[in-house]
């Protein structure tokens, strides 16, 4: 929601997240991660939370009422409102007859902070993210940011699934960060 310019409004949560399952995803990211969490979410009884953090934007503080100000790292404010709505339009597609209760929700800031913050909010039930994608680029960029993940999994006590979403690696493969 926007509020006024440069100052957007994160939806408070609402008694019928309680429980959810929590989908961390990104635009073009595989619908296998969708779809396992829309799975153990009905397996759970849960509602499911598909959710994408806006990395370009930082929280600037709190209201009691749970509202979220944020402020852009940069001036493009576009940039996350257009991953969320390729997002949105992801989850309409693959979810539209999994049979669970689920809402698209944008968050902000540091990955793994974000979506353990809202993870305490709604007592979350698991927390469901993929893997990166394989290649040079993504093992760099991990190395300098760290996978959100390992970062979950350290920070919080829910159960995570990480969902892969290349093909395997083949025993005699070696690792892509590491092949000269």
């Amino acid at each position: 929601m926007e509020r006024a310019e440069g100052e957007r409004r994160e939806a408070p949560v609402d008694a019928g997240m309680r429980g959810a399952v929590i989908a961390g995803v990104i635009p073009g990211q595989s619908p296998r991660v969708m779809k396992e969490a829309a799975r153990y979410a009905a397996l759970l009884g849960a509602p499911l939370a598909v959710v994408h953090v806006d990395v370009t934007r930082f929280v600037t503080y709190e209201d009691p009422d749970g509202y979220v100000h944020s402020a852009p790292v940069d001036i493009n404010v576009q940039a996350g409102e257009g991953e969320l709505e390729a997002v949105r339009a992801e989850a309409e597609t693959h979810l539209a007859n999994s049979g669970v209760t689920w809402e698209v929700r944008q968050l902000v800031g540091d990955p793994a902070l974000a979506i353990k913050h809202l993870a305490d909010r709604v007592d979350a039930a698991l927390i469901v993210v993929g893997t990166r994608k394989r290649g040079f680029g993504e093992s760099i960029r991990e190395f300098f940011t760290g996978s959100v993940a390992a970062r979950l999994s350290h920070r919080q006590h829910r159960p995570i699934l990480v969902v892969p979403q290349d093909e395997p690696l083949k025993d005699e493969d070696s690792f892509p960060e590491v092949e000269g």
